[in-house]
C-alpha cells in the first residue's frame, strides 16, 4: 500500500469517528472536528488524569497528534519513562471518541508498517520469515534409584 492510499484510508477512519458524511474534504473534516469539541464541552464529567505507556515512538506520535487535534495536552512528569503519556481528559470523551478512534488507526499504521518491515527485511535480509518451530524436548535420561 503506497502512502497516498494509507491516508486515504486513515482520513475515512478519522471522517467515520467523526460523523463526517463526505469523506476527504476538509470543510467536513473541519465542522466534524467543531462538533466533537462541542461535544467535549458540554459533557458532565469532570476531566481526569490518565497514564498511557506506548512503547513504540510511532505510536507516542499518533496518541500525542490525535490529543493535540482535540485541543488536549498530553504530558509527561518528571522522572517518567519516555515511553509514558499522561493525558487530562473526561472519561467519556476518551472512552467513547478518543480510544476507539486512536486504536482504530494504530490498528491500520500497523498492517501497513508490518507490511513494508516484512518487504524490507525479506529484500535486504532473507527471504523466509516464517516462524521459528518449537525445539523437541532433549530425552530425559532415567536413573534407577534403589536396589
Amino acid at each position: 500500500m503506497d502512502a497516498d492510499r494509507l491516508i486515504e484510508r486513515l482520513l475515512k477512519i478519522e471522517s467515520l469517528h467523526t460523523g463526517a458524511t463526505t469523506t476527504g474534504e476538509k470543510v467536513a473534516a473541519e465542522e466534524a472536528l467543531a462538533r466533537i469539541l462541542a461535544h467535549l464541552e458540554q459533557l458532565k464529567d469532570e476531566p481526569e488524569e490518565f497514564q498511557f505507556t506506548l512503547t513504540s515512538r510511532w505510536s507516542q506520535q499518533l496518541f500525542v497528534a490525535l490529543a493535540r487535534r482535540y485541543k488536549l495536552r498530553p504530558f509527561r512528569r518528571r522522572r517518567q519513562h519516555a515511553t509514558t503519556i499522561m493525558l487530562e481528559v473526561k472519561r467519556s470523551f476518551l472512552d467513547k471518541t478518543f480510544m476507539p478512534q486512536f486504536n482504530a488507526l494504530h490498528e491500520e499504521l500497523t498492517k501497513h508498517l508490518d507490511e513494508i518491515a516484512k518487504t524490507i527485511i525479506e529484500a535486504a535480509v532473507h527471504r523466509d520469515l516464517t516462524e521459528a518451530p518449537p525445539a523437541t524436548e532433549p530425552k530425559q535420561l532415567s536413573i534407577g534409584l534403589g536396589g
